[in-house]
């Protein structure tokens, strides 16, 4: 490696390519689209020409080619919501999330501010034992007889891999979707129960809502985060029956989680299986802004920390695996995870249906990450659609033509004609992407610490 390759971190290739890029002629342009993906790091490349004109006169009043861009090209966000695989757009999803799951807990976005009085808590789902494995338990010391810490590697792996369960992890990843649909039936059931009324009449007075993450313990086996609250039967603008209550949504959860099961039939040489709940159910009630309750910021931070995250977090590929023999490739595959991937080889043939080997590469789970109840909140793609709406306003004032983007269809015609021509950049592009994607991110976490000390939200943090 050559000193000024050394002196910037990167090899002589990329510093060639960098140095290319930095002198040609469109560079101040690509820099421009580049910030305007918000630093993303597979931009989308697109070419071709759109052209508005007047509907009445046909006077053309704005026109565009990529022609005139670098490489005649233009670059748009990839809109990954992986932090593993673009860390912009995944900002950008965490963000939205994080309004999607607090408009449901305190009002805004469409949701009315009342919901703040209707009962509301924080609860885990888990998964059930597969076999011991490395913790840090409250006593300090793990079963193997050491202290680990946050950062150990061996945390969440199989203590005997001999005897870990392997195959029933992959299952219930793999059914975890329906465990999860089979909860949401049964809690209103619980609900209705305790309520001592039918199942009927629950829906004529009372409105269950949720939104719900999943996250992948160290182990490798989800589980789900959720916002749950009570309604009444025409949703977050009516009261809730004067029964419902915190504590009785604590004790239907954990009663319509004991109830779960989904069965497993034999295959072959597996026998049959009936998959449940973990035992550990964790519910808090969701309070205001005390310091010794779990505040409405915390909890939307927490969840929107982990909408950008997936089974990468233990270890695993971000992206699918086509043959077994890619494996070999990934030489830094942890043990235990290497034995989760390699249990979705073993047990695809067995169940075909559910396509275990097609997602190796989330441990056998194949549900979505980020979920919500019609009636809990906002959706991700209104929040989108704003932020469209915004840039929209910008280019049209910047080109001199009406921000009144109600009456542009009935004024303005407009010819479009895109295609895909690529995706992704250079070796040298990249260093330089991330250099930019860098600034951004500084200016976003000082403008994010400014609104927290303005607001005293310090728990917004947790999703930036």
């Amino acid at each position: 490696m050559t000193g000024s390759a050394a002196a910037l971190g990167t090899d002589p290739v990329t510093l060639a390519d960098m140095l290319r890029v930095a002198n040609s002629p469109g560079f101040d342009r690509w820099q421009e689209q580049i910030r305007r993906t918000g630093g993303c790091s597979d931009p989308i490349h697109l070419s071709g020409t759109t052209v508005t004109r007047d509907r009445k006169s046909g006077q053309v009043l704005y026109s565009y080619s990529t022609e005139g861009e670098p490489g005649g090209r233009l670059r748009v966000a990839c809109g990954n919501r992986r932090a593993s695989r673009c860390p912009s757009c995944a900002w950008t999803y965490a963000g939205d999330t994080y309004h999607l799951i607090r408009s449901g807990i305190t009002g805004g976005k469409g949701v009315p501010g009342v919901v703040r009085d209707h009962p509301r808590v924080f609860a885990t789902l888990t998964a059930p034992s597969f076999g011991p494995v490395h913790n840090r338990p409250k006593t300090g010391r793990c079963r193997c007889g050491g202290q680990h810490d946050e950062s150990d590697p061996q945390l969440g792996t199989a203590l005997v891999p001999r005897t870990y369960d392997y195959a029933g992890a992959v299952l219930w990843n793999n059914h975890a979707s329906d465990l999860w649909r089979y909860f949401t039936i049964y809690l209103r059931r619980e609900i209705a129960a305790r309520a001592g009324i039918t199942q009927t009449a629950l829906r004529d007075s009372c409105r269950v809502s949720f939104g719900k993450v999943a996250e992948f313990q160290k182990r490798g086996a989800v589980h789900f985060h959720m916002v749950v609250r009570l309604d009444g039967p025409a949703g977050p603008d009516t009261e809730p029956p004067s029964w419902a209550s915190v504590a009785l949504l604590d004790d239907a959860i954990r009663a319509a989680a004991g109830r779960v099961k989904v069965p497993v039939a034999a295959s072959g040489a597996l026998p049959p299986r009936t998959l449940r709940w973990g035992d550990q159910v964790d519910v808090q009630p969701i309070g205001g802004l005390a310091e010794d309750e779990l505040t409405e910021a915390a909890v939307a931070s927490y969840v929107a920390k982990y909408a950008t995250k997936a089974a990468e977090t233990t270890g695993t590929v971000d992206r699918r695996i086509g043959e077994l023999s890619e494996l070999d490739k990934h030489t830094d595959l942890p043990d235990h995870t290497r034995r989760l991937i390699e249990a979705c080889y073993r047990l695809d043939d067995a169940y075909p249906d559910r396509k275990i080997w097609q997602w190796a590469h989330m441990l056998g789970f194949r549900g979505h990450f980020s979920t919500k109840s019609r009636a809990y909140s906002t959706t991700l793609g209104a929040l989108r659609k704003v932020r469209a709406d915004y840039r929209a306003r910008q280019e049209r004032r910047e080109r001199g033509l009406s921000e009144d983007l109600d009456n542009t269809e009935g004024s303005t015609l407009v010819l479009a004609h895109w295609t895909y021509a690529g995706h992704g950049h250079t070796p040298g592009e990249t260093w330089l992407a991330a250099q930019l994607a860098r600034d951004i991110k500084t200016n976003r976490d000082t403008a994010r610490e400014a609104c927290a000390d303005l607001m005293d939200l310090d728990d917004m943090e947790g999703w930036a």
